[in-house]
Parts: structure tokens; C-alpha cells; sequence
């Protein structure tokens, strides 16, 4: 991977394991959507977090999502490609469909914040992936280039993002199996 000059990883699934329970999570926005009153658009809990600002609940919403995930970054697994973010002589970003604030305290408790050189979160930018903007902001922050980067995620949203934004593509297992 010396061709590039920058790497962005996603977080969740690539570099830790956030130590989160989804289907909490999905219950705790699907009763914000009951407190308010509002008919919850899915069950899906993208779609409901991708909804709720057409519901006046974005807020509410948001909190309870990252409410979870701040706590499960406390509670993280190191992932294998943890320890390649340590080893690489070039830019390294962080690009994740979790809040920032939980993809800091990940990195910061596996001892990997001073590591990154950008976090860009779900509500770092606008946009969530698949949309490619989140990946190039984080591109941005490290002075670098889509074609000069490669992005490494574990999810078909993240290469989509990564198609978008003429970004070369890696899956997380690719090269190193989690330990």
C-alpha cells in the first residue's frame, strides 16, 4: 500500500469492535419516535435516524444513538487493523457512520488517537455514508487527494462511499484476519 499517501479506515467493524447492542439501540429511538407522538417510519434504525429530522426528532434521535455508542467505545475490542494503523508511515483518517465523539474515545482507548491525523463521524459532515462526502472530508483533513488514498472499511456502504468518491477500496479482512 506505499502507492498512497493517506489511508482512511472506518471505524466500527475495521478497527475496534464497539461494544454496542443494536437492537437497545433501535428500541430507545423507536420510543423517542412513541414519545413524541410520531409513527415511526421503519424499523430499521438508519432509516429511522435518516427520518427524523423530517419529524422534528433529529435531535433526540441522535442523542440516543450516541448515548450507545459512546459507551460502547469505552467498552471496544481492538481489531487486528489496529495495530496496522501504528505501523503506517503515511496520513492516517478515521471515517465512520458512528458519532465522532465514540470514534475518539475508541481511539483514544486503545491508545490510537495520536495515531489519526483526522475523525470524521456521522455527524462530523451533513452527509452519512454512502454518501461520499464524509470520506472526502476526512481526505481533505489529511491534505491528500481521492486518488492518492485508499479507504478500508468492512461494509457495502463503505465501498459504495468509496466507488462515489473515486476512492480505491479495501475490505478490512483482505490482508489481515482479526485476531
Amino acid at each position: 500500500m506505499t502507492e498512497y499517501d493517506a489511508v482512511v479506515y472506518d471505524l466500527d467493524g475495521t478497527v475496534v469492535d464497539l461494544a454496542v447492542d443494536w437492537d437497545a439501540v433501535r428500541t430507545d429511538v423507536l420510543d423517542v419516535y412513541d414519545t413524541a407522538g410520531v409513527e415511526p417510519p421503519a424499523k430499521d434504525l438508519w432509516t429511522l435516524l435518516e427520518r427524523a429530522d423530517g419529524a422534528g426528532i433529529a435531535a433526540a434521535v441522535e442523542n440516543a444513538i450516541a448515548d450507545h455508542e459512546r459507551e460502547g467505545a469505552r467498552r471496544s475490542t481492538r481489531l487486528a487493523r489496529a495495530d496496522e494503523l501504528l505501523e503506517r508511515d503515511v496520513a492516517v483518517a478515521v471515517c465512520s457512520l458512528n458519532c465522532e465523539a465514540a470514534c475518539r474515545l475508541a481511539l483514544a482507548a486503545h491508545d490510537l488517537d495520536a495515531t489519526v491525523g483526522a475523525v470524521v463521524g456521522r455527524d462530523t459532515v451533513s452527509a452519512r455514508k454512502p454518501d461520499p462526502e464524509p470520506l472526502l472530508e476526512s481526505i481533505r483533513l489529511l491534505s491528500s487527494t481521492p486518488e492518492a488514498a485508499l479507504f478500508v472499511g468492512d461494509s457495502e456502504r463503505d465501498e459504495i462511499a468509496a466507488r462515489r468518491a473515486g476512492v480505491d477500496f479495501e475490505y478490512v479482512d483482505a490482508r489481515i484476519p482479526d485476531r
